[in-house]
């Protein structure tokens, strides 16, 4: 059994959501939806009012970009899908802006053929995504909201020593979306819950949710169980900090991934992406 996490953050469609999760429909998984704190939630309970596998989570966070706060959101969610559902194998962590390359039974069929793995990103920021390596041991204010932040946080950073990982952690990453299964979900809230120290200092990194969670994993007993492929198809080529946002002209660049995800879509940017996927998948 999988559950599905979906993280809803930046403007949200409540129509595309539902054609997403269409997709994610098998046997007896279950599809939660973290929908940012920012956004009205009426509209897409009524969305989902009849679909009996989507459940929201309730403890919602307020998410922005490059902050803590996603983690936060990540969080609150496994916590409650822990608390809520007794028995299930693989808890996969995705956003509103993926979408399906592949029919779900062949990832049923893919994790049972890999059991027990996390797939995940996991490269080193030390020697294999250098140019991360500034998140960390800089001081960084997303996460906090004031005027002024920024000149403070370059005074904190000419001030101060670069600063050093509790616990000399490996620090691992680059995308946040990943598949865990239920064991390793547990061991990150349970982490998480039990080391203020360490969530001190993943609040003052950019952009934490790329590599908290791999980190945790990698710095563990569960360290041989991550595989350094997150199933999805993620496109940096245009060197920017977000990825390239896809278009009709990229589906056979999506269809030749061979991956089971891809991110990221913009319904106001190409709509039309949507039903050639569709057609591939079916075809």
């Amino acid at each position: 059994m999988i559950v599905h996490l979906i993280i809803a953050h930046s403007y949200p469609s409540p129509n595309n959501l539902v054609r997403f999760i269409d997709l994610l429909k098998y046997e007896n998984d279950l599809v939660y939806i973290h929908l940012d704190l920012k956004f009205d939630i009426t509209e897409f309970k009524i969305c989902f009012a009849n679909y009996s596998n989507v459940r929201f989570v309730k403890n919602r966070a307020k998410v922005y970009w490059a902050a803590y706060s996603m983690v936060e959101a990540t969080f609150n969610s496994f916590n409650e899908i822990l608390d809520e559902v007794i028995e299930f194998d693989y808890l996969n962590l995705l956003s509103a802006q993926d979408y399906s390359l592949k029919p779900i039974k062949l990832l049923h069929e893919f994790l049972n053929a890999h059991p027990g793995k996390a797939f995940m990103h996991s490269l080193d920021v030390n020697t294999e995504w250098t140019e991360a390596k500034s998140r960390v041991v800089q001081y960084h204010l997303t996460n906090f909201r004031f005027p002024g932040k920024y000149q403070l946080q370059n005074l904190i950073n000419f001030i101060f020593p670069l600063r050093k990982v509790p616990g000399n952690m490996t620090v691992v990453g680059r995308s946040q979306w990943f598949t865990i299964t239920k064991k390793h979900a547990e061991y990150i809230v349970a982490t998480i819950t039990n080391n203020p120290q360490l969530v001190r200092f993943f609040k003052l990194t950019w952009a934490p949710d790329e590599f908290i969670f791999q980190t945790i994993l990698f710095n563990s007993i569960y360290k041989e169980d991550i595989v350094n492929n997150n199933l999805r198809f993620i496109d940096w080529s245009e060197g920017q900090k977000n990825p390239k946002i896809f278009t009709s002209n990229d589906i056979n660049l999506l269809i030749e991934s061979n991956q089971f995800f891809a991110r990221k879509f913009d319904v106001n940017v190409n709509s039309k992406i949507f039903d050639l996927i569709d057609q591939k998948r079916n075809s």
